[in-house]
Formats: structure tokens, sequence, C-alpha cells
């Protein structure tokens, strides 16, 4: 005869799950999952764990629960909570890959029409111009 069915089953925790956007797939460290928002009900482990989301398009996040166990006492059972309860995950869109650039051809070079004309003179260049000649007072 076995002492085990003496017993009590281990306590469970609820853990609300929730993340922005919805709809992504939690899981946690322990096994059970949902598509939040979503709740569920985990055995209380001795640890913390970790809830992980997906969501296709996003990148992907973890956050970590802590395990908090009030012992209790005559009076009082004893009780297990979450640490945060509820789970949040603000889940950040996915970068898209840089597109592929395709490598452009060269241009091909214009035929020369003609010569270019003889670069003119200073002189020349100032007289043609509107404007004065910023320099012509420090010569």
């Amino acid at each position: 005869m076995s002492w085990d069915m003496f017993k009590s089953a281990p306590p469970t925790v609820q853990v609300r799950i929730e993340s922005n956007p919805p709809g992504a797939d939690a899981t946690t460290s322990l096994g059970p999952g949902c598509k939040t928002l979503c709740s569920v009900s985990v055995p209380a482990p001795e640890a913390p764990f970790t809830v992980a989301f997906a969501l296709p398009k996003y990148q992907p996040a973890s956050v970590p629960v802590n395990v908090i166990k009030n012992p209790g006492d005559f009076t009082t059972p004893a009780a297990v909570a979450t640490d945060p309860n509820p789970v949040f995950a603000e889940l950040q869109p996915a970068t898209p890959p840089k597109p592929i650039r395709k490598p452009h051809r060269p241009r091909k070079p214009k035929p020369a029409a003609a010569a270019p004309a003889a670069a003119p003179t200073e002189a020349a260049t100032a007289a043609g111009s509107p404007f004065p000649d910023p320099n012509a007072g420090r010569r």
C-alpha cells in the first residue's frame, strides 16, 4: 500500500496571459500554453518559470514569472500567486528583410559632338558678369 494517496494534489495557479497585439501563441516553460488573451492553470512550481510569446511577423518575446508561496497557518490555507499576473508582452514588429538591389548597367557614354571651347580668360569672365569683381580692389 502506498502513502501517495494521502498526499494532496500539488496546488495549481491560474495565470492570465495577454499580449499586444492579441492572438500570439503563448507557451509556459512548464508546458501549458494558449493563444492570447487567455488564462492557463499551471502546477505551482518551486522555481520561477517563463512565458514565451510568438506571433508571425513579430519578434518573439519571453517574460519571466516569479512564484510567490504563502504557507498559511491554522486559520488560512496555503496560497500560491505569480508575479506578474497578468503576464503581458508587447510584441515588436519584425523588421522586413532589406530588398535585394539589382546591379545597374553602366550608362553608355554620349558621343562627343564637338570639342569644348577654349577656357575664357579671367578678365573676360569678370567683364561678362553682371556682378562686380569681388577681388577688384585687392590687386
